[in-house]
């Protein structure tokens, strides 16, 4: 494995400084660097947020030579370079949402070798004359971010990534370096086949998140839940994800007539629509968006505290890729999946619809669909287990979590949080919901048998003459919504099945015979719209020291800065240094460049204007200043 001399190791640190305001490498940039450098392919799979983007910024800048960087999406490529050249890095894109003349103006720069880092789209890769460019401008180099777009067992499959093949035949000279966020084995091996990686150094980084707090709740009212959960992170970034288009619209309406500053976001807008979105929502005009998976990819926003899912994510890769988008700059974020066992049997059933329409090969169509709902299975084994929700993502990803023999667990999630509770009742309540399902002949649907237990006087409760079962009204002091979740509790842990279909009905299983006997006990989950949260050592220690009216102060002024430059507020500064400006609160221009993220150009623009904040801030309130990190 190639390693950096002493030469480049000077290099790595001045550059590092210069441009990002760093002193030191995370763990296996530094490998990534050096194969980088020796243009020796390789495949990078690194947590969001483990600095993926300096493993192939800095070969190019040391070595003077022009890289490609292939990304999926314009926003992603547009925040890049915005970044980028805020740090003063020679960075530029090419991508269709360019004017004419802002496109000449960068084949201008390339003609001259200005640039370090050329970002494109795969679908410009396939434009003969664009490659014929690339031959003269001396590219020997690719980066292919987001790479698991290239395997068809990735979460997120592009067929226009496996042109990215071509390469290979186009450039059999240049290196290729895949890098993901998100990859099992399996996957891996599909990027290496795919890009036909030649003797690849392999670098797997940790994909534990010890940032993260991740809770699983019992859904019983999505959008009042939504609402208790984001109370918790007033004014801060935040994502909502939903199943469908009209959840979007429903939640993100729910949640502006709460007051809170949200819009939705799916694929039925108009690229302008989701666009201004995106826009708003860098900006910080926006706190949250409400939306489909399609959210989140090209957004390289790094203070999202928040990500919720209102439904379950149809497998572990998509979970661990959407929660992945909160706290991205390290610090303390929250990751709550409202859960019901309903959302699986609802995925299955969009899953065959999809496949059953689909044209192709039956053997293969139908191998796919397997594969899809092997990884649903997963995901759902994963929401119902009451166990260390860090060690099992560690686990499904083939690795061991740091805190896995911890006395305490991770101490970041709810169940190593001591946030879990049981229903004290759990047997009793599961013998009267079988009771009410055997009551009901078998006949009827979830929404049905809760209302039995209910009591409810529903158009199809007095139509069968179920107000005269023994069972009705059993559970008369329980809400609805509750009722509901403890039915798909019960299918969860396969005492009920349910079919398939539109209208899918309860049935028993020879498991259910048992409990209704008397002789095996149930634990249930209690359901409730307020769930304890208490607070990780992870986000105690990420505001120990910091005044947070100063942090405020200053995140205004940022705010203030990127209106005049045109720019996100994060392109100036990371929420990260903002804390390390609120906590040490230097009061020279030397002290302010020793703060993590502040590099020679940010020090220049920017530096004046934030110790002024800063000295008057202190002086009004009598705080001290250049105190210890």
């Amino acid at each position: 494995m190639p390693a950096l001399d002493e030469a480049a190791r000077q290099s790595v640190h001045e550059l590092l400084r210069r441009h990002f305001g760093y002193d030191s490498l995370r763990p296996l940039q530094a490998e990534a660097i050096a194969a980088g450098l020796a243009r020796q392919d390789s495949l990078v799979v690194l947590p969001t947020g483990g600095g993926k983007s300096i493993c192939y910024q800095m070969p190019p800048l040391i070595a003077q030579r022009l890289d490609v960087v292939v990304s999926p999406l314009i926003a992603l490529m547009k925040d890049q370079v915005d970044g980028l050249v805020a740090n003063g890095y020679p960075a530029a894109a090419l991508h269709s949402g360019m004017s004419e003349d802002d496109r000449a103006a960068v084949r201008h720069g390339l003609q001259e070798g200005r640039y370090r880092l050329l970002f494109v789209s795969p679908e410009r890769l396939s434009n003969d004359a664009f490659v014929a460019g690339l031959r003269r401008y001396g590219v020997s180099s690719f980066a292919i971010d987001e790479a698991h777009c290239i395997s068809q067992w990735g979460h997120d499959f592009r067929p226009e990534y496996r042109q990215l093949a071509r390469l290979r035949e186009l450039f059999p000279g240049a290196s290729l370096h895949a890098f993901t966020a998100t990859a099992t084995p399996r996957v891996r091996e599909d990027i290496r086949e795919q890009l036909a990686l030649r003797e690849p150094v392999e670098l797997v980084g940790n994909f534990d998140r010890p940032n993260l707090t991740y809770r699983i709740v019992p859904r019983i009212k999505a959008r009042d839940q939504t609402i208790e959960i984001l109370s918790r992170h007033h004014g801060e970034a935040g994502i909502v994800y939903c199943l469908s288009r009209r959840e979007t619209e429903e939640m993100a309406a729910a949640l502006v007539a709460a007051g809170i500053k949200a819009a939705h976001y799916h694929a039925g807008l108009s690229a302008d629509q989701r666009n201004r979105t995106q826009e708003q929502f860098s900006e910080e005009k926006l706190d949250v968006v409400v939306a489909t998976v399609a959210f989140g990819m090209g957004i390289d926003r790094g203070d999202v505290r928040c990500v919720i899912h209102a439904a379950m994510p149809k497998s572990i890769e998509h979970y661990q890729q959407e929660t992945g988008r909160a706290g991205r700059d390290g610090l303390e974020a929250e990751c709550v999946l409202l859960h019901s066992p309903a959302d699986s049997i609802r995925w299955e059933g969009l899953m065959r619809r999809s496949t059953s329409e689909a044209e192709g090969d039956p053997a293969t169509l139908d191998a796919a669909l397997d594969a899809q709902l092997k990884l649903l299975r997963d995901m759902q084994r994963f929401c119902s287990a009451v166990t260390c929700r860090h060690r099992a993502l560690c686990r499904y990803f083939g690795q061991e979590s740091a805190d896995a023999d911890a006395p305490g667990g991770c101490g970041a999630c709810d169940c190593c949080l001591g946030e879990v509770e049981t229903l004290h009742d759990s047997t009793l309540a599961a013998r009267q919901i079988l009771s009410a399902v055997a009551r009901v002949q078998q006949r009827f649907g979830a929404k049905h048998v809760a209302d039995v237990l209910h009591g409810a006087a529903s158009e199809n409760v007095i139509k069968w003459g179920h107000q005269e079962l023994s069972v009705y009204g059993l559970m008369r002091e329980r809400p609805l919504p509750a009722i509901q979740n403890l039915v798909y509790q019960l299918v969860d842990a396969g005492l009920l099945a349910s079919t398939g279909g539109d209208r899918p009905v309860l049935t028993l299983t020879p498991h259910a015979m048992p409990v209704l006997k008397g002789e095996v006990e149930v634990t249930l989950l209690r359901p409730r719209i307020k769930a304890k949260a208490t607070k990780s050592a992870v986000a105690e220690a990420g505001w120990k020291g910091v005044d947070r009216d100063l942090f405020e102060w200053l995140r205004q002024l940022r705010r203030r800065i990127a209106e005049r430059i045109g720019k996100p507020p994060y392109v100036v500064f990371a929420d990260e240094t903002l804390r390390e400006m609120a906590r040490r609160r230097p009061s020279t221009l030397e002290g302010f460049a020793r703060l993590r993220g502040v590099g020679a150009r940010k020090l220049r623009d920017y530096g004046d204007e934030f110790l002024a904040a800063i000295e008057g801030s202190c002086r009004e309130r009598g705080l001290g200043r250049d105190m210890e990190s």
